[in-house]
């Protein structure tokens, strides 16, 4: 029992230490975040209590509605966090990979999967819906990111359905705070057996890729490369 109640005790500090950094996080981008909080809380409390009164119950009316005015706070306070925390990373490079990193239990995301010399990328993510490959960077460069990669995903996994969005507040394009609900809403057509086969498949691919041996060096002058591959024989 002892080294239960340390445990908790030395887990409370971290957990107030991340609530407070937290909060001066999202005071940065939201200035009004006190105050907003504050009012959620005192005007939920405030109307509880009033009806406790009404009613000829002000304690245990009022001891409800102090419990609700902190769970209403919370629910505003997660939810202007997120939204500051979204408004912060929007524009800056890899913030998909982020949100992808964070989008939940049956999911498996690959960062970077395609990338080009301006720096517009490509992500994977493979779940119960399928491939969903996520770009971010200029729109009309990344399509063609985009539509190299899913020629590859339909080589590689023909029968696995591939998804893709473009990161951006374009027409057409998925704002970064709604990619994880983009992504969650998608059909489920494959069982778990299914997405942990294609998620294998495509990183023994990768393996595959990667492991194979190039020639070092520069091409000697004048020699060109052969047409078509070896002829059998």
């Amino acid at each position: 029992m002892a080294r239960k109640d340390t445990a908790a005790d030395a887990a409370n500090p971290g957990r107030l230490t991340q609530i407070a950094l937290t909060y001066k996080m999202t005071r940065k981008a939201d200035k009004k975040i006190g105050l907003v909080l504050a009012a959620v809380g005192i005007v939920t409390f405030g109307v509880f209590l009033a009806i406790g009164f009404l009613i000829g119950h002000p304690i245990y009316l009022g001891i409800l509605g102090l419990l609700l005015a902190f769970l209403a706070t919370a629910i505003v306070f997660g939810r202007r966090a997120e939204r500051a925390a979204f408004g912060q990373m929007e524009g800056q490079p890899g913030a998909a990979a982020a949100v992808l990193d964070n989008i939940g239990r049956g999911w498996s995301t690959t960062p970077a999967v395609a990338m080009n010399r301006s720096q517009d990328v490509v992500h994977r993510a493979v779940g119960k819906a399928g491939i969903v490959l996520v770009a971010e960077g200029n729109p009309n460069r990344v399509k063609t990111l985009l539509a190299a990669e899913k020629r590859k995903m339909n080589r590689i996994v023909a029968d696995v359905p591939v998804h893709d969005l473009i990161v951006g507040t374009g027409e057409g394009q998925v704002e970064l705070k709604k990619v994880r609900t983009t992504m969650l809403k998608l059909p489920r057509v494959l069982t778990g057996p299914q997405v942990t086969a294609t998620n294998d498949r495509l990183k023994a691919m990768g393996d595959l890729m990667s492991n194979m041996p190039l020639p070092k060096g520069p091409m000697p002058k004048g020699m060109k490369l052969p047409k078509g591959g070896p002829k059998a024989r």
